[in-house]
């Protein structure tokens, strides 16, 4: 019985361990996306609001087509970019998260296939 408990004391404490590690991972992931979406977010208003001064003094209508072409390209090549990013980071948090789990899943799947 007392075994028993020790057992059952050692797992709680992996357990809260790992879940102790995972937040520690998750709050760095989520910061680091939350900076990384601020930097995008100054990025677009900066070309946007360069894109409107540069607007403002053209003369022909040719070259206001010209600059908002340019505009949407840049900004659609940028919008693709930072899709690609942020799906890169969530799929690292994800891992990073996991990751302190993995050796209790490990030892649990092997017990739970027994049963």
């Amino acid at each position: 019985m007392i075994q028993q408990f020790e057992t059952f004391q050692k797992a709680s404490k992996e357990n809260v361990d790992a879940a102790l590690k995972a937040f520690g991972a998750t709050s760095k992931g989520v910061q680091t996306i939350a900076v990384e979406a601020t930097d995008y977010a100054k990025k677009s208003f900066e070309a946007g609001t360069a894109t409107l001064e540069k607007l403002a003094g053209v003369k022909t209508f040719d070259k206001a087509l010209e600059i908002q072409a340019d505009f949407v390209k840049n900004s659609f090549e940028g919008a693709v970019a930072q899709l690609t990013k942020m799906g890169e980071l969530y799929t690292a948090l994800a891992k990073d998260a996991y990751k302190p789990f993995e050796g209790i899943v490990a030892k649990s799947a092997p017990a739970a296939a027994g049963k």
